[in-house]
Protein backbone atom coordinates (compact mmCIF):
# COMPACT_ATOMS: atom_id res chain seq x y z
CA UNK A 1 0.00 0.00 0.00
CA UNK A 2 1.06 3.57 -0.60
CA UNK A 3 -0.15 7.14 -0.76
CA UNK A 4 -1.38 8.68 -4.01
CA UNK A 5 -1.42 12.27 -5.28
CA UNK A 6 -4.63 13.15 -7.15
CA UNK A 7 -6.09 15.93 -9.32
CA UNK A 8 -5.94 18.85 -6.83
CA UNK A 9 -2.13 18.85 -7.12
CA UNK A 10 -2.08 19.26 -10.91
CA UNK A 11 -0.65 22.66 -11.86
CA UNK A 12 -0.24 23.58 -8.17
CA UNK A 13 2.72 21.51 -6.89
CA UNK A 14 2.80 23.20 -3.46
CA UNK A 15 5.71 20.97 -2.29
CA UNK A 16 4.83 21.10 1.43
CA UNK A 17 4.57 17.31 1.19
CA UNK A 18 8.07 17.08 -0.27
CA UNK A 19 9.50 18.94 2.71
CA UNK A 20 7.65 16.64 5.13
CA UNK A 21 8.51 13.29 3.51
CA UNK A 22 11.18 11.50 5.59
CA UNK A 23 12.24 9.18 2.73
CA UNK A 24 12.28 11.66 -0.20
CA UNK A 25 9.83 9.61 -2.29
CA UNK A 26 7.78 12.48 -3.74
CA UNK A 27 9.02 13.34 -7.23
CA UNK A 28 8.22 16.41 -9.32
CA UNK A 29 6.88 16.11 -12.84
CA UNK A 30 6.02 18.92 -15.21
CA UNK A 31 2.52 19.53 -13.86
CA UNK A 32 2.15 17.36 -10.77
CA UNK A 33 3.97 15.64 -7.94
CA UNK A 34 4.13 11.83 -7.80
CA UNK A 35 4.75 9.38 -4.95
CA UNK A 36 7.09 6.51 -5.84
CA UNK A 37 5.09 3.51 -4.51
CA UNK A 38 8.13 1.29 -3.87
CA UNK A 39 9.90 3.99 -1.86
CA UNK A 40 6.89 5.20 0.16
CA UNK A 41 6.93 3.82 3.72
CA UNK A 42 3.25 4.64 4.36
CA UNK A 43 4.06 7.00 7.23
CA UNK A 44 1.34 9.47 6.22
CA UNK A 45 3.42 12.57 6.98
CA UNK A 46 2.61 14.06 3.58
CA UNK A 47 -1.18 13.86 3.79
CA UNK A 48 -2.00 16.45 6.50
CA UNK A 49 0.38 19.11 5.13
CA UNK A 50 -1.14 19.18 1.64
CA UNK A 51 -2.97 22.52 1.38
CA UNK A 52 -5.41 21.24 -1.28
CA UNK A 53 -6.05 17.74 0.12
CA UNK A 54 -4.62 16.00 -2.93
CA UNK A 55 -2.91 13.14 -1.07
CA UNK A 56 -4.82 10.00 -0.13
CA UNK A 57 -4.00 6.61 1.27
CA UNK A 58 -4.46 4.18 -1.62
CA UNK A 59 -7.57 2.57 -0.10
CA UNK A 60 -9.14 5.98 0.64
CA UNK A 61 -8.74 7.44 -2.84
CA UNK A 62 -12.10 8.94 -3.92
CA UNK A 63 -13.78 7.00 -6.73
CA UNK A 64 -13.54 9.89 -9.22
CA UNK A 65 -9.74 9.88 -8.81
CA UNK A 66 -9.06 6.11 -8.86
CA UNK A 67 -7.08 6.49 -12.12
CA UNK A 68 -4.48 8.54 -10.24
CA UNK A 69 -3.24 5.42 -8.47
CA UNK A 70 -2.12 3.95 -11.80
CA UNK A 71 -0.85 7.36 -12.96
CA UNK A 72 1.34 7.75 -9.85
CA UNK A 73 2.83 4.29 -10.32
CA UNK A 74 3.04 4.64 -14.11
CA UNK A 75 5.10 7.83 -13.83
CA UNK A 76 7.93 5.57 -12.63
CA UNK A 77 7.70 2.94 -15.40
CA UNK A 78 10.85 4.22 -17.10
CA UNK A 79 12.44 5.96 -14.13
CA UNK A 80 12.19 2.99 -11.78
CA UNK A 81 13.09 3.50 -8.14
CA UNK A 82 16.02 5.93 -8.09
CA UNK A 83 16.14 6.09 -4.29
CA UNK A 84 15.29 9.72 -3.73
CA UNK A 85 13.72 12.64 -5.52
CA UNK A 86 16.34 15.19 -4.51
CA UNK A 87 19.11 13.60 -6.54
CA UNK A 88 16.83 13.25 -9.61
CA UNK A 89 15.40 16.77 -9.50
CA UNK A 90 12.32 17.99 -11.33
CA UNK A 91 11.43 16.15 -14.50
CA UNK A 92 9.75 17.92 -17.41
CA UNK A 93 7.30 15.12 -18.26
CA UNK A 94 4.10 13.77 -16.70
CA UNK A 95 2.06 10.60 -16.85
CA UNK A 96 -0.21 10.74 -19.96
CA UNK A 97 -3.34 11.06 -17.77
CA UNK A 98 -2.01 14.27 -16.22
CA UNK A 99 -0.40 15.57 -19.42
CA UNK A 100 -3.77 15.34 -21.21
CA UNK A 101 -5.65 17.40 -18.63
CA UNK A 102 -6.65 20.96 -19.45
CA UNK A 103 -4.90 23.61 -17.31
CA UNK A 104 -6.23 23.54 -13.77
CA UNK A 105 -7.29 26.83 -12.24
CA UNK A 106 -6.32 27.23 -8.62
CA UNK A 107 -8.64 28.79 -6.07
CA UNK A 108 -7.38 32.12 -4.83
Amino acid sequence: MTYVIALPCVDLKDRACVEECPVDCIYEGGRSLYIQPDECIDCGACEPVCPVEAIFYEDDLPEQWKDYQAANAGFFDELGSPGGAFKVGAMPHDHPLIAALPPQEQAS
